[in-house]
């Protein structure tokens, strides 16, 4: 009996079947005898999918799954915080009594009985009926827009009651606002916090070109005699005062309309706009795309600092002036964490002066206690914190640190640790991990290395009159220990290096005329680039930005700023390490601003440990940086 495996491949589906079949006796083939199993596998594909796999635009299923889990995590993280939220705010009796009863406090702490959510500004009535919970701030809400937009409320029309909510935010700012009121605004900062950006996210700046958005009205379309093929050329006035000019087949119909633009003017060396032939400035406009969501988030930013005001009050304000204002999408897109953080801190603190349970240390320590009974470590390290930390830093705005994941750092070969088990009595090794690439000692053991091994070979040489090829010159060349000082000094300072720039640079050597190549080589691959010090280029790069010496960099700041680069992942913790490496060393805000968008460093990690480094380059250096005197190591 032989078995076949017949498979049946389609685009989305795999249909296979087990057959079993018999020799013939003659052994010229086989007879069917029957299926022994069969299936199939179906791959689900909806209809635009398989269009683009169709188009040849194939997409990974698997990516699909990764952003669903995603969206999932970040919904989880967020009913987590809502369940912290709710059992400190059941501790401190600000609950509201309906939605009180909607809360497992029991057996699920912090999450809803039912599976319905309920809603905390609406309650029901006797009736039956939901009945808005804050009516006397949105009364007073009525009565600013009555002042602002009379036409709005006129003969008993109302405003929607979600406005409550931003009329809240402005006033809990400098008024007492009632507890449930506080809850409300808390569970609404919970769900909307804004976006955290991780250090090296920012772009760095082109300081050649200022790319910004801009929403501005059209006043005016006027078509002009100029063609561009059948397009006629049209000259759009702006509310600004800026002309757009833009070729079209069709007539432009934005009289009145505000249009979106991305607006790239040249900067000249001064930092002046450039200028075109007729005096104007040169400013090119572009229609929105994707990807251009970070400009306008710096657009939003800048609008909100200009105003002096929290986002609330931002949002609210602009209400009063423009009731048809269209807030989510379009007045406020994507904006960082820290102008929400901000808002809530200041409306905090204020609360704090009316509400007596904010400021009670007893209440305080319980809330703790409840949240990490088990977790004495880090209650006392909030121990001497208040509530407004607690909601801020712990709850609503706490950030996870991503996962080290240190222990897929390779373990050095040469060096461990010997330990004495504080249980046992018992001796121990725990083994050492690999040193990161981007260490100082790691770069400059590497550059040492680089040139040990490096040969320079003379293509074609004429010996004792025979031609001889690749002759090994490099003690022509590195004839002293000296030389080999001199070499490293110059590639020291260098980011990477290649084969031409240091026969043309360093030792002065020019190509034969009528010959692509230099007369010379290295050992190395001819056309591959070598990295040098990375880590202490990119530095004095960024000194030289701030107006500051090299001869400031020395060994021990080097390494000092290196893991201040290398650890802090935070964009703001590293500003204010950089302010106190900056006092400490007698430096002036040019220096923070020159390092603040330091990229960071890839988490790369070499062959072997810090400390056996500091070993194997007692006997590959030639020299101490400090003294700059040539010293033998090996001997």
């Amino acid at each position: 009996m032989k078995k076949i495996l017949g498979l049946d491949l389609g685009t989305n589906s795999i249909g296979w079947a087990l057959l079993n079949a018999q020799e013939l006796e003659n052994g010229n083939g086989f007879v069917f005898d029957h299926i022994e199993r069969a299936g199939s596998r179906i791959i689900p594909m909806d209809a635009a999918i398989l269009g683009d796999f169709d188009k040849g635009n194939s997409k990974s299923q698997t990516s699909e799954r990764t952003r669903f889990r995603g969206v999932r995590r970040l919904r989880e993280r967020h009913l987590l915080r809502r369940e912290r939220l709710h059992r400190v705010l059941n501790l401190l009796g600000f609950l509201p009594e309906h939605y009180l009863r909607e809360i497992d406090f029991e057996n699920h702490p912090g999450k809803f009985i039912t599976s319905v959510e309920p809603k905390l500004p609406w309650v029901k009535n006797i009736s039956g009926q939901f009945e808005f919970l804050f009516n006397s701030s949105f009364e007073e809400m009525l009565n600013d827009f009555k002042n602002s937009q009379p036409q709005l409320v006129v003969d008993g029309r109302k405003i929607p009651y979600d406005w409550t909510i931003y009329y809240l935010r402005k006033k809990a700012l400098h008024e007492k606002i009632s507890k449930e009121e506080l809850v409300w605004l808390l569970l609404n900062f919970n769900q909307k916090r804004g976006y955290y950006q991780l250090r090296g996210e920012d772009e760095e700046e082109d300081r050649s070109k200022r790319v910004e958005f801009h929403a501005l009205k059209v006043l005016s379309v006027k078509a002009t005699d100029q063609k561009k093929g059948k397009d006629v050329w049209y000259e759009v006035t702006l509310e600004n005062g800026w002309i757009y000019r833009r070729a079209s087949s069709l007539p432009l119909d934005w009289e009145g309309k505000v249009k979106e633009f991305i607006v790239t003017t040249d900067i000249a060396e001064g930092g002046t706009p450039k200028m075109d032939k007729d005096g104007n400035v040169k400013r090119s406009f572009r229609a929105p795309k994707e990807d251009d969501w970070t400009l306008l988030k710096k657009k939003t930013e800048a609008d909100i600092e200009q105003s002096n005001k929290t986002i609330g009050a931002y949002i609210y304000d602009t209400l009063l002036q423009d009731p048809f204002q269209k807030i989510r999408g379009k007045l406020i897109r994507t904006i960082e964490r820290k102008y929400y953080k901000a808002e809530l801190e200041a409306i905090l603190r204020k609360q704090k002066e009316y509400h007596q349970e904010l400021n009670s240390p007893d209440v305080y320590k319980k809330c703790i206690e409840h949240l990490y009974p088990n977790n004495e470590p880090h209650r006392e390290n909030i121990a001497n914190k208040d509530f407004v930390y607690l909601f801020l830093d712990d709850i609503i705005f706490y950030q996870r640190p991503l996962k080290t994941k240190k222990s897929l750092i390779s373990d050095c070969p040469f060096e461990y640790r010997r330990y004495k088990d504080p249980k046992t009595g018992e001796e121990k090794i725990s083994t050492i991990k690999c040193i990161a690439k981007s260490n100082p000692l790691y770069q400059e053991f590497r550059l040492w290395q680089f040139i040990s091994n490096l040969r320079i070979y003379q293509r074609e040489k004429e010996i004792n009159g025979q031609l001889k090829i690749d002759v090994d010159i490099t003690n022509e060349w590195l004839k002293s220990e000296e030389d080999y000082a001199a070499l490293f000094e110059w590639l020291n300072d260098r980011k990477e290096i290649k084969q031409d720039t240091l026969i043309q640079s360093y030792f002065k050597q020019k190509k034969i005329k009528g010959q692509t190549t230099f007369p010379f080589r290295w050992n190395y691959v001819e056309e591959k680039i070598y990295p040098c010090n990375e880590t202490r280029a990119s530095i004095l790069s960024r000194l030289e930005n701030a107006n500051i010496s090299s001869g400031f960099l020395t060994k021990e700041r080097e390494v000092a700023l290196w893991h201040i680069l290398y650890s802090v992942e935070d964009k703001y913790e590293i500003i204010k390490a950089l302010r106190t490496f900056k006092e400490k060393n007698q430096l002036d805000d040019t220096f923070v601003d020159a390092f603040c968008k330091f990229p960071p460093f890839k988490k790369e990690y070499g062959a072997y440990s810090e400390k056996a480094i500091k070993k194997l380059g007692n006997y590959i250096r030639l020299y101490t940086n400090d003294s700059k005197k040539i010293k033998r190591y090996n001997e």
